[in-house]
């Protein structure tokens, strides 16, 4: 990773590593992945960031009607690889105006998904998953519980997948009916599939 990165956690800007310490740092959480600025939505941009992912890089496949791929972004430098993933995707909110989804993919501890909730820890916290899940995804053609993570003005929901964690937040919270019926996951690593994405504009909803 060369240049500019933010805290996966809370967005400062990460302090490189130095002669004394090779790893990235955030004034407030300590050693951290950066997180690298977003990727403009093209399939030469995501193949730059595939090919040191550790974690999925998930998309909803096929997308609701009207969707369309709006950026990337990862967590992670050169000697630990992409330990978190996030894709954006944007189109009509079941329920009117637009809308926007990021689903993140993460190794615990790296703490994007929390952030983007709000949340003070890297990962969901005590409690978490307590009672019954609130929606699921599909993941080669296995279902996975999901659960509402408490967030203003956003739909939260987190569940785990293959031993990362996986966050869907969605912009704004209304947008949440789009769990009403079981998403359909995709791993964009996955070299058996060749996925015609179309893309739009980059989301303002990227961090970084």
């Amino acid at each position: 990773m060369a240049g500019r990165a933010v805290c996966p956690r809370c967005g400062s800007e990460a302090r490189a590593p130095t002669a004394w310490s090779s790893a990235w740092r955030c004034d407030l959480h300590g050693e951290i992945c950066p997180l690298a600025l977003a990727r403009m939505p093209s399939k030469e941009c995501l193949g730059g960031l595939l090919g040191d992912a550790r974690v999925p890089f998930w998309v909803p496949w096929p997308l609701p009607q009207g969707w369309l791929v709006t950026g990337f972004t990862g967590a992670g430098d050169e000697r630990s690889g992409i330990r978190g993933s996030a894709v954006a995707v944007s189109g009509p909110n079941p329920l009117g105006g637009p809308a926007d989804l990021l689903i993140v993919a993460e190794e615990p501890g790296v703490g994007l998904g929390a952030g983007l909730a709000g949340l003070p820890g890297p990962d969901p916290g005590d409690g978490f998953a307590s009672g019954q899940p609130n929606a699921t995804v599909k993941v080669a053609n296995h279902e996975a519980p999901l659960w509402l993570v408490e967030a203003d003005h956003k739909a939260v929901f987190a569940g785990e997948v293959a031993g990362s964690w996986l966050w869907l937040v969605l912009w704004p919270d209304t947008a949440g009916a789009l769990l009403i019926e079981p998403l359909e996951l995709r791993d964009l690593r996955d070299p058996a599939q060749d996925l015609d994405l179309p893309f739009g504009a980059l989301s303002p909803r990227l961090p970084a």
